[in-house]
């Protein structure tokens, strides 16, 4: 059973296990009493700075232990944590302040005079930690945690802006309830160990890194967090140096993984308890790959949004299923399917819907946007989703891609990552992409767009001979392009529209 937020269940831990580490970066390591010291230490000065109840607080990222005691700081004075990525450009932060009326504004540098509120440097926020004692008051039992006026379930906690690639940027609202919810489900879920020891490389300015930090510091187990990926020599050095047991990636960090250091994470088969993968589609090359260099790790490959986070999770070293399938819900989480009109309906393979999902993990709202928040949950219970699947008679819920992805090849529904996932297999393709063009026989068909390795030269009859081996007559490619790039995020997934236009 979990406190109500994130930030009493740290300080919690701090006084049952004080000694046991809790963040640790590339400049330092701190146990969890020397950060619930920093955080009650920062929170005052923040009060200081004019950080209040329901005041927004804007966080840039830096992939560190500090930034994570700055969230912590305002949640213990009931602020809202809004964090921006690392090396946000100026005028992104000068719109997510203007935008949530912040009070502060936290990061490397400073913006307070086009900004016109305070500045504190991120680097400085240990300074503030003031150990057991502070104005007569002890934090260092149980009984003294109980006079600390923690936030409740319901309280905003944080507002987690997209990235605003695409138009303007929308800001979701997370309760402390959904918090504690989806890390709940993180850690039954990966069956989470009291001694875990989790390397976190993904951005914690996005939600997926944000929630496995959540989950193990409620669970009372270590976070190390990795600035710079690239460095696997740094990686592989800090996975030694802690002792690392369980690690959350992307698929794309994944790749680069194989591509840099080919297997030796499989090194670590006797020691890493598990991996999660999420963010996007894992390509069934790596699922097998990975789970031949580690055939006793739990491989899990969640399914979420920011605004209903990790919703459904399947361990793919257990359970061999067909492409698509994202596993059960997790355990605060119920999934329906529907049709256009958001009725729910028997799906199945030859019928699908939209998925749609409950549970204390979803948003709150779409920040200042009652219209978004309207079309997304109309019911204020379920949200509504455009990602096309059904659910199987076992439970297992199917996700085929978003409406505008999925390929109608004349009434059959053909998941475009299904296409992708075989053609990756050729030697010749270091990235590639499969989007719907129309057709005037079948309605639409599958378009390939192909990155060719280094010194390949390209030979289309030689290429489409290999197509068709791999794939059914129904998902043969009916145009073949070669781009330099496929268009990505942050995090891996496929700028699908932005490849429809060309």
């Amino acid at each position: 059973m979990f406190y109500p937020s994130i930030v009493e269940n740290l300080a919690h831990n701090a006084v049952n296990d004080p000694d046991r580490l809790c963040l640790a970066d590339e400049g330092k390591s701190l146990s969890y009493k020397q950060v619930w010291d920093a955080i009650c230490g920062l929170s005052m000065e923040l009060e200081r700075l004019g950080v209040k109840r329901g005041s927004c607080v804007v966080v840039e990222c830096n992939q560190s232990a500090n930034y994570i005691i700055c969230e912590f700081a305002i949640h213990l004075l009931k602020g809202i944590f809004v964090p921006l990525e690392k090396n946000a450009a100026i005028g992104r932060i000068l719109e997510i302040t203007s935008e949530t009326n912040a009070v502060l504004h936290i990061g490397n540098r400073a913006v307070n005079e086009l900004a016109g509120i305070p500045h504190l440097d991120i680097t400085s926020v240990t300074d503030f930690a003031f150990g057991d004692v502070h104005n007569g008051v002890y934090y260092g039992s149980i009984e003294d945690l109980e006079i600390i006026d923690f936030p409740g379930s319901e309280d905003v906690s944080e507002i987690l802006f997209s990235t605003g690639t695409t138009g303007k940027s929308k800001g979701i609202v997370l309760t402390h309830k959904s918090a504690i919810a989806i890390a709940e489900n993180v850690c039954f879920g990966v069956k989470m160990k009291p001694e875990n020891v989790e390397m976190i490389p993904m951005p914690t300015s996005h939600s997926h890194g944000l929630r496995r930090t959540y989950a193990n510091m409620v669970n009372g187990s270590s976070v190390i967090f990795v600035g710079n990926f690239m460095l696997l020599k740094n990686v592989f050095a800090m996975m030694d140096e802690y002792h690392v047991t369980s690690m959350d990636l992307s698929p794309s960090m994944l790749g680069i993984m194989f591509k840099l250091s080919k297997d030796r994470l499989g090194d670590y088969a006797g020691t890493m308890d598990y991996i999660q993968l999420g963010s996007a589609p894992l390509s069934e090359e790596d699922k097998q790959h990975l789970s031949r260099i580690l055939p006793k790790t739990r491989l899990y490959n969640f399914y979420g949004s920011t605004e209903a986070g990790c919703s459904c999770l399947m361990d793919f070293n257990e359970a061999q299923k067909p492409q698509g399938c994202i596993g059960r819900p997790a355990v605060n989480a119920e999934f329906i399917v529907v049709d256009e009109h958001r009725q729910p309906i028997e799906s199945s393979i030859d019928n699908l819907g939209f998925l749609a999902s409950r549970g204390d993990i979803n948003m709150k709202e779409y920040f200042k946007a009652p219209e978004l928040t309207l079309e997304a949950m109309p019911d204020g219970d379920y949200i509504y989703t455009k990602d096309m699947g059904y659910i199987d008679e076992d439970g297992y819920v199917y996700m085929l891609g978003r409406k505008d992805d999925v390929i109608n090849f004349g009434g059959v529904k053909i998941s475009p990552e299904e296409i992708e996932s075989m053609v990756v297999k050729n030697s010749w393709i270091r990235d590639c992409a499969c989007v719907p063009v129309e057709d005037k026989l079948t309605g639409q068909a599958p378009k390939l767009f192909i990155v060719l390795e280094d010194g390949v030269k390209y030979d289309d009859r030689e290429f489409k001979y290999f197509l068709s081996e791999v794939l059914d007559a129904n998902k043969q490619p009916k145009v073949v392009e070669i781009i330099d790039k496929i268009p990505r995020t942050f995090n891996g997934k496929i700028r699908r529209n932005e490849l429809m236009n060309i």
